[in-house]
């Protein structure tokens, strides 16, 4: 476990102790540890005891990863770990990074953990099988919207598949410094944005928000985009836009109403 190359490890998707025991291996013998802190968080208290758990570590924002020419360097003669909350190849900035060290002749492995998508699908109780296309409901930018992931649920819809739609950490777009995750309410907000600008109507639609999972604050809610709005508290929240329900996906969201 001690051969020098990034080492691309999943931390799970929001409690430490759901890291895989490779993973944990993998983490505790590395010679430098970095967190990626801008397509996924980790909750306060969880940061808090993560040195304790792997060892010292550092923060890297977008800059430091999207243009990772110091973290391979490093990696060329050292074993480096960049730590990703969830799983790591589950965002595109970290497969290029594969793609990078193979350019370069640094040894790239990967320990898997568990994914948001995982979570979700299983525990909101919709077959997996029938989600197509993820979208991620980014924030406004003055007057400036972007419509493509009400698109891509609508063409998910017309296929009869439900839409996981994941919700964007930063308002500023750059990735950089505090995270600000993005609260039902300004989800809700930018989806009627985008039917406005479609010219189309969502209201009549039924949405599940999923708040916090794979912690021991999980939470799932079942309602239309006014009562989903309305929901306060929580700290990560991701939106499934469902499409029309089999019996037992009907009986399994009863549950959260």
């Amino acid at each position: 476990m001690g051969e020098n190359g990034l080492w691309l490890i999943g931390l799970g998707p929001g409690d430490l102790q759901q890291m895989t025991v490779a993973a944990l291996d993998a983490a505790r013998s590395a010679d430098h540890r970095f967190l990626e802190g801008y397509t996924a968080l980790l909750p306060p208290d969880e940061l808090d005891c993560m040195e304790a758990l792997i060892g010292s570590w550092e923060m890297r924002m977008r800059s430091a990863v999207e243009t990772p020419d110091d973290l391979l360097s490093l990696a060329q003669s050292s074993k480096v770990a960049l730590l990703v909350v969830g799983d790591p190849l589950q965002a595109t900035t970290h497969v290029d990074l594969q793609i990078r060290c193979e350019e370069l002749g640094v040894p790239c492995h990967i320990e898997h953990g568990i994914s948001i998508t995982t979570i979700v699908t299983g525990a909101v109780g919709l077959q997996s099988y029938r989600f197509g296309r993820q979208c991620t409901f980014a924030y406004p930018y003055g007057e400036y919207l972007p419509t493509s992931p009400l698109e891509i649920i609508l063409a998910n819809r017309e296929r009869d598949l439900h839409t996981l739609a994941l919700l964007d950490l930063d308002p500023t777009g750059m990735g950089e410094g505090e995270q600000h995750p993005m609260t039902p309410e300004i989800a809700v907000e930018v989806l009627r944005r985008m039917a406005k600008a479609l010219e189309g109507d969502v209201e009549s639609w039924t949405l599940v928000l999923c708040s916090d999972m794979g912690t021991d604050d999980a939470r799932i809610s079942v309602g239309s985009p006014v009562e989903i709005s309305g929901i306060k508290g929580g700290r990560l929240h991701c939106l499934i836009v469902p499409a029309k329900l089999h019996d037992v996906e009907a009986a399994a969201l009863k549950r959260w109403d």
